[in-house]
């Protein structure tokens, strides 16, 4: 005979690994032909399938207070290569956004080596525009970050480098997510043009 454990995990698995709650009230309201009644003190023991097949990853917890100046927190990210190079022979391109005002600035590359020249370029002219210093930057992991260049010319000007853990991008989500809209806004730009990829 089955036992009350028992027809609670047996039925758990015939209606698709629903919840202990569910189960309850198909059980208690008899919406099901030929299921007992289930003891709400029976506890459902711990099924592995649902824990493999229901993993979720958290949320990942904000990093930073919200800035309170222009160039307090600086994101950047670097995307490519592209499918085809730009009419100007770029495949890359790097972004750099202001976790303040959100303002971002593009620059196109023809390799990534070139990123912490645009970086300087970039850092001279916002700095010298605003009248403030960065403070912060954010990136991941790139080897196009970690230079012995990039890391000497941050610790001489005083910025503080953020890095973002291994295989989490959505740490790094501001210069993610404006990647994505940069690359959905000129998709459409050009399927409503009806021009090739390497515009």
């Amino acid at each position: 005979m089955v036992n009350e454990k028992n027809a609670f995990e047996v039925w758990h698995k015939r209606l698709g690994h629903i919840s202990a709650k569910r189960l309850l009230n198909i059980s208690n309201n008899d919406l099901v032909i030929g299921m007992p009644k289930l003891n709400r003190n029976s506890i459902l023991p711990v099924c592995e399938p649902c824990c493999k097949a229901k993993l979720t990853r958290n949320v990942m917890p904000v990093m930073n207070p919200t800035c309170e100046n222009m160039l307090d927190l600086v994101h950047t990210d670097v995307w490519g290569p592209s499918q085809v190079p730009s009419i100007g022979g770029s495949w890359y391109f790097v972004t750099f956004i202001d976790d303040f005002s959100r303002m971002t600035w593009i620059f196109f590359l023809r390799n990534k080596s070139c990123i912490f020249e645009k970086f300087v370029e970039f850092k001279n002219m916002v700095e010298n525009q605003f009248n403030r210093k960065i403070k912060v930057l954010r990136s991941d992991g790139g080897g196009e970050y970690l230079s012995n260049e990039f890391n000497n010319f941050l610790r001489s000007t005083g910025i503080i480098r953020q890095i973002t853990h291994r295989y989490t991008p959505q740490m790094n989500g501001v210069a993610e997510r404006k990647n994505r809209h940069i690359l959905e806004t000129a998709k459409a730009m050009l399927f409503e043009a009806n021009l090739s990829k390497r515009f």
